[in-house]
C-alpha cells in the first residue's frame, strides 16, 4: 500500500536560509546522562520526588504492564510474551470497535530507500510531510500491508485524543493513580500514538505536566530544562533566520517535521552522545520498553524517537 506525496529534498550543506553562526560545533552541543528510575511509585515518593519539585524521572520498570490497552491494542508477533516482545498491532480488535473513527495521521515521505531503517543519509535530508485526518480504518490497512511489504512512505497515527474514539476503545485507558492524585486531579487530555519505527518527535515542550507510557516496542526520549532547552531551541531558530524568543516556542506548526529547522533540532539533540558520569552534563535520556512509564514536567523540551523492530505504542495523559 503506497502513499504518494511530492518530495523535495536538501542536503544540510545546501539548507535553505541558513547562516553559519558556529553555534552547532561539537564542544557547544549538550551532553546527556541516563534519567533516574524511581525506587517506588508511591503516591507519596512521586510527588516528592517528581511532580512538586518538577523533575523528570522514570517510574519503576514495567509500572504499566495491566493497562488493558497493552495487551488488546497489541500482541507479541512471535506468539511469546516476553519483558519486552517485537510487536504488532492488534488491528483486527481496532478495526471491529473504531473502523471508522475520524483521526490525526502523519504522513512522512523517506528519502531513504529502506523506510524501516534509520540511516545519517536519512537523518541529514529533508523530508516531506503532510497532517491529515482520516477513518482508523485506512491507518490498519497501510499497518497491516507494512508488516510485509515495505512502504515508500511512513504513517503514523499521532497525537490521537483518546475523546476522538469509541467508548469501548477508551475504557482500555484508565486513568494512572499518580495522573488522579498527584496534583488537581485535571486531566487536560489523553493521547495515543502508533507507528513502525522510525518514528519521530522533534524538540518541544508541554504547558502541563506529562505521563508518558509505552506500550509497545521501544522509544527513547532525550530531555532538556526549561532554560537549557530554550537556549537550544533559540540557536537553531536564528540559524534559520527565525526568532528564537519565548513567544516562538508557544505556538508550534509543520516546520518541526520538516525543513531546515527539523534537520538542524536533529543534529542539537541527537548527535551528542550519552555519559553514565553523574556531571555529564544538563540533558537527560530515557530509553522506554514495554509497560515503562516517564515523567516529564512542565515546561521540559523533549523529542522522542521510536527505535527497534514490529509496532511502537504509546499513550500520555496531560494534567495538572
Amino acid at each position: 500500500m503506497n502513499l504518494q506525496w511530492s518530495i523535495r529534498v536538501w542536503t544540510r550543506s545546501a539548507l535553505p536560509n541558513t547562516r553559519s553562526t558556529g553555534c552547532f560545533s561539537t564542544s557547544t552541543r549538550t551532553q546527556y546522562r541516563p534519567l533516574d528510575v524511581l525506587e517506588n511509585a508511591t503516591l507519596n515518593t512521586f510527588q516528592q520526588r517528581c511532580f512538586v519539585p518538577e523533575h523528570p524521572a522514570i517510574l519503576p520498570r514495567g509500572s504499566f504492564q495491566d493497562l488493558p490497552a497493552l495487551k488488546k491494542w497489541f500482541k507479541p508477533a512471535n506468539g511469546k510474551p516476553t519483558r519486552n516482545p517485537i510487536a504488532s498491532l492488534n488491528a483486527d480488535y481496532l478495526h471491529k470497535h473504531g473502523a471508522e473513527a475520524f483521526v490525526p495521521l502523519e504522513l512522512t515521505q523517506c528519502p531513504s530507500p529502506d523506510p524501516t531503517t534509520e540511516t545519517k543519509s536519512e537523518t541529514n535530508q529533508l523530508h516531506s510531510f503532510r497532517q491529515f485526518h482520516a477513518p482508523l480504518s485506512l491507518f490498519l490497512d497501510w499497518m497491516r500491508a507494512a508488516e510485509t511489504t515495505p512502504q515508500s512512505s511512513r504513517l503514523y497515527l499521532a497525537q490521537c485524543q483518546l475523546l476522538d474514539l469509541p467508548a469501548v476503545l477508551r475504557e482500555d485507558f484508565p486513568v494512572p493513580e499518580l495522573v488522579a492524585h498527584a496534583g488537581k486531579g485535571d486531566v487536560y487530555d489523553t493521547n495515543v500514538w502508533i507507528g513502525h519505527p522510525p518514528t519521530y518527535t522533534p524538540l518541544h515542550r508541554d504547558p502541563n505536566p506529562n505521563l508518558f507510557v509505552q506500550l509497545a516496542g521501544e522509544k527513547v526520549v532525550r530531555l532538556l530544562a526549561p532554560a537549557d532547552g530554550q537556549a537550544v531551541f533559540g540557536a537553531v531558530r536564528r540559524e534559520v533566520g527565525k526568532s528564537g524568543g519565548r513567544e516562538a516556542a508557544a505556538f508550534r506548526g509543520e516546520e518541526m517535521m520538516q525543513g531546515a529547522e527539523r534537520v538542524l533540532l536533529d543534529e542539537m539533540v541527537w548527535e551528542s552522545p550519552v555519559s553514565a558520569g553523574s556531571d555529564a552534563g544538563v540533558g537527560f535520556e530515557a530509553r522506554l520498553g514495554v509497560g515503562d512509564g516517564l515523567f516529564i514536567p512542565k515546561g521540559w523540551w523533549h523529542s522522542i524517537k521510536g527505535v527497534g523492530e514490529g509496532v511502537t505504542g504509546s499513550v500520555n495523559w496531560w494534567f495538572r
